[in-house]
């Protein structure tokens, strides 16, 4: 029959989703991982939804689950829309960069992966099929992870860098899903009849799995396993007392979870020791930073208050951070760091779709807490349905994850994924379980219901059309950055605007230019040639456009207003007439969307110092200092000011308080050594760690998640 053949190509679809998203990457493609993984998500989701569409036009039959739980994560769904409809940047909101987690579209890719899931795997045999082929997709995970360890150039494939780099997400994320899937082992084993080769095959997974667990040592990981095997472990217990059994039935103590439960608080409890040990004995150096949940908390109150209703809009966290961060950062080395997203994902969501959005995640959880727990209760009282409570488990496992951490595509998306598994397993096996919808009974029903698939048919090949343009964007841009020439630089950049027009992008467009007029400029006034004159021109236009176009894109963003305060910054050094009072308008938006990061402030100040309004400059200066009291550079532009007003013994001051800074610095000592001998050395360009000069063009600050927490 033709919609049975067309059913199995949903699923064959649908099953390489979820089960190649762990490991499929695009090598040797300048494409990043988790973009490569959108893809994925896209394209089999395009052709699963298509061909189920297409299979309903053969059989005329549709069914549906008749669940409320599934209707929750539709209004989760609506609410992401409304906060990204009101949205100040919208187009951030949709869509990111590059279909960025949180953003609307990634989550009408979540809610979709979880509907197709719940109707096209609502059988136990497709259920059980995806299952196994998670399992296994995980072994070759982690199989090719442990080959990284000692063939790390080897096995990079263009798109991996060190030991620690995956191709799941970051490091801590392929911890969480090492733990993920111990916990999937551990219940098979546990509550599952099978063969004695399954079972040591598994007892291998779950060993392998705690050893990359060992290998990444990050709490989160071994505080959830100790939890849900302890979990494990009572209900095999209690399973094993409220059964019936035969006097010649064996009763077998789960030794398995109880070794997991007493591995993990050996880890926990001896971290810094025993933790230790595997990381340092295979190098293995993981660096990852974020804000903390109760730092998190704080922002998303200052966010809430302004606003209350939908947020600030879906993806804008950076935004939030920008603005109510604590001041106490300004002390640590991240200072100048843009976060993307809180402690977790789901923290990050109650942060920017507001009130309502809360209220919709917790109606979702509560939901599917209730009916989770009742089918879990239901199978330990009548020893059945365990293919649907180890979908629960799982998800419920993910979604844990994702509110203590920021996961990452992949572990959401699965957690997405288990989700609808679970909705359609359990909706199936109720008599009344489900909504059947006849295309051939009702000539009007029959009318809305085939016009309504094929809009859906419609969109979903335009999405996919439209996802694979601005994926080509992406590497375009990759190779911007890893081009040997400015001319190939420009003419990379060019062409992933031309796909794609986002302020990332943009940003970096200015960047070339910018790049291309100090090229020019290096060559000296006397040197230039009326071609480069006119070159010059047209760069200094073309710096200036694309950076006022990356704050048309989002004015919200303060990286916008900075890069538009270096590009006019830069040709105000060429003499371009009212550059710099351009440029100081743009750095004060920037610092009214960032109030308190004090590099703003000191641009503003080195602005008004190459205009010689020194009062204007000290008074930013200070700011910066008070802002932030170990400000080296800030320190170094007040000497340069009081120099300039010939205040000598304020600039040495000032100098040596920058020295006591950093005792070591051979320039800034030669620098003192001027101020008090009368010469004229020049002063020192120093940043703090982990920034850029002030000067210099602003660059977009990679998307970086922790461990150690702010």
């Amino acid at each position: 029959m033709l919609s049975n053949i067309l059913d199995r190509v949903s699923f064959w679809a649908l099953f390489a989703v979820i089960v190649l998203l762990p490991v499929f990457f695009l090598p040797f493609s300048q494409i990043p991982i988790e973009t490569s993984k959108g893809l994925l998500l896209v394209m089999g989701l395009v052709v699963s939804i298509i061909f189920w569409i297409a299979a309903r036009f053969s059989d005329g039959k549709i069914s549906l689950p008749r669940s409320l739980f599934l209707f929750s994560g539709l209004c989760l769904l609506l609410v992401f829309l409304v906060s990204a409809l009101f949205s100040s940047a919208s187009p951030v909101s949709f869509f990111g960069i590059m279909f960025d987690i949180g953003t609307f579209y990634f989550m009408l890719g979540a809610f979709l992966l979880m509907l197709i899931s719940s109707v096209v795997l609502k059988d136990k045999k497709n259920a059980k099929t995806v299952f196994w082929g998670v399992i296994i997709s995980s072994f070759v995970l982690f199989l090719f992870q442990s080959l990284r360890f000692f063939m790390p150039e080897a096995l990079s494939f263009g798109v991996l860098g060190g030991k620690t780099d995956n191709l799941l997400g970051s490091w801590n994320a392929l911890g969480l899903f090492t733990g993920f899937s111990v916990i999937i082992s551990l219940f098979i084993l546990e509550f599952f009849s099978v063969s004695k080769l399954i079972k040591w095959l598994l007892g291998i997974l779950i060993l392998f799995s705690i050893l990359l667990c060992a290998a990444v040592n990050f709490a989160l990981v071994w505080e959830l396993l100790g939890v849900f095997s302890l979990i494990i472990f009572v209900y095999k217990i209690s399973f094993s007392f409220t059964r019936k059994q035969n006097e010649n039935e064996k009763k077998y103590f789960p030794i398995f979870s109880f070794a997991v439960v007493m591995i993990s608080l050996l880890f926990f409890m001896s971290s810094q020791f025993i933790g230790s040990i595997l990381p340092n004995t295979l190098g293995l150096s993981n660096t990852e930073v974020g804000p903390s949940f109760s730092t998190t908390m704080s922002v998303t109150g200052g966010a809430l208050m302004k606003n209350p209703v939908l947020g600030v809009g879906p993806n804008k966290f950076g935004e939030v951070w920008a603005m109510y961060k604590p001041l106490s950062i300004n002390m640590t080395q991240f200072w100048d760091t843009s976060f993307n997203s809180g402690s977790g994902l789901l923290p990050t969501f109650a942060s920017t779709t507001g009130i309502l959005g809360i209220l919709a995640w917790i109606a979702f959880f509560v939901l599917f807490m209730i009916t989770g727990l009742r089918y879990l209760f239901f199978s330990l009282k009548n020893n059945a349905g365990w293919e649907i409570v180890i979908f629960f488990v799982g998800s419920l496992y993910l979604f844990i994850c994702s509110f203590f951490y920021s996961t990452g595509g992949v572990v959401f998306l699965l957690a997405f994924a288990f989700t609808g598994v679970f909705i359609g397993l359990s909706s199936s096996s109720l008599s009344n379980g489900e909504i059947h919808i006849s295309l051939l009974d009702d000539p009007k029903r029959s009318f809305f219901s085939v016009l309504s698939l094929v809009v859906l048919m419609i969109i979903s090949a335009a999405a996919g059309f439209k996802y694979i343009e601005r994926l080509a964007s992406v590497s375009y841009f990759g190779s911007a950055f890893s081009s040997q020439t400015v001319a190939q630089a420009e003419n990379s950049i060019a062409k992933a605007v031309s796909l794609y027009q986002n302020d990332l992008y943009l940003r970096t467009y200015a960047q070339v230019y910018l790049t291309k007029i100090n090229t020019i400029v290096s060559k000296g006034a006397s040197s230039l040639s009326d071609a480069d004159k006119t070159e010059l021109q047209t760069d200094i236009s073309q710096v200036i456009n694309s950076s006022q176009m990356a704050v048309d894109y989002d004015k919200t963003n303060y990286l916008n207003y900075s890069s538009l305060g270096v590009a006019y910054n830069t040709v105000g050094l060429l003499g371009v007439k009212d550059a710099n009072d351009k440029s100081i308008e743009a750095y004060k938006t920037a610092s009214t969307l960032n109030p308190f990061n004090p590099g703003i402030k000191l641009s503003i100040a080195r602005v008004y110092l190459s205009d010689n309004k020194t009062k204007e400059a000290r008074d930013f200066a200070k700011e910066a200092v008070a802002l932030k009291s170990d400000y080296v550079e800030a320190y170094i532009t007040l000497s340069q000011i009081e120099k300039v007003d010939g205040n000598n013994s304020a600039a040495i001051s000032y100098a040596e308080t920058a020295l006591s800074l950093v005792p070591d610095n051979k320039d800034l000592i030669q620098y003192v050594a001027s101020l008090k001998n009368g010469s004229s050395a020049p002063a020192p360009t120093i940043a703090a760690p982990g920034t850029t000069p002030s000067s210099a063009p602003i660059v977009p600050t990679p998307k970086t998640n922790s461990k150690t927490k702010q």
